[in-house]
């Protein structure tokens, strides 16, 4: 199930844009109303395309945004924690090969992480990487600090500071940091190399189908600029783990998110 349908598309899109109902309403020439039965839930795909082209959105995205659901991923050594946040879940992503143990964020609680890392019997990390501050991915830190993981971010407390460009090896794996600033600043994507196929970890920046909501027109351009630097490297096959909802593939997502 994606973290966002077409209604948290439209108003991250509206509200990182910094336009209001009424004017997107008359550049997409609807009735306000219909605007409004658009957005709480009556959705149309001829409301959907002008609406995208007015929000600079794809429409053809957009419009099958409704019946987008991302293909499974099951890759050797990925293992996606989906942890309780709220009515809803936040990712952990713990990447085990025969010579490393890493872990991506932790969740909200202070022990839901480190709980449904013993259920799976997983070896302790020996490395923990966090995207950004935000408390729903950062409240199991000392849980799996306490187990001995070298703690790694980018303004986090007591880690060991990641820049974008840096990297650290793990085993056979190196873990490069990327800039995907804009839904939190700062924040850091994690690309994985020495699996057998690229893998990025996006955090909030980018969801299946979606992005991560913006606090303001600057900084939702930032999150674009930066999401277009970072993925414009990358093949159609990378495999991108966000901070919510499933795993998805750039091609997918080249195809199917409205923002990308």
């Amino acid at each position: 199930m994606l973290e966002d349908n077409y209604t948290d598309v439209i108003a991250k899109a509206m509200r990182g844009q910094g336009l209001s109902p009424t004017i997107v309403a008359r550049r997409a020439r609807l009735l306000d109303q219909e605007l409004q039965a658009f957005q709480q839930g009556e959705f149309s795909e001829d409301v959907a395309r002008r609406v995208a082209l007015v929000l600079q959105l794809k429409p053809d995205a957009l419009a099958n945004l409704p019946q987008y659901a991302p293909m499974p991923i099951n890759l050797t050594g990925v293992n996606r924690l989906a942890l309780p946040f709220g009515d809803g879940q936040v990712n952990a992503w713990l990447i085990r090969t025969d010579d490393a143990v890493i872990l991506f964020d932790t969740g909200e609680s202070p022990i839901s992480c480190a709980a449904s890392l013993d259920s799976i019997g997983s070896p302790k990390p020996a490395h923990l990487f966090i995207t950004h501050a935000h408390g729903d991915h950062i409240g199991g830190i000392p849980s799996i600090v306490a187990r001995g993981s070298a703690l790694h971010g980018c303004h986090i407390e007591n880690a060991l500071q990641m820049n974008p460009g840096d990297a650290v090896s793990c085993g056979s794996l190196t873990i490069r940091a990327c800039e995907l600033s804009g839904h939190a600043n700062p924040a850091l994507g994690y690309q994985i190399d020495g699996l057998s196929q690229a893998v990025l970890v996006t955090g909030d920046a980018l969801f299946a189908g979606s992005i991560g909501g913006c606090s303001s027109p600057e900084n939702y351009r930032k999150a674009l600029r930066n999401l277009d630097r970072v993925l414009v490297c990358l093949p159609d096959a990378a495999v991108l783990l966000p901070g919510h909802g499933p795993a998805t593939t750039l091609g997918e997502e080249r195809a199917n998110n409205p923002f990308i």
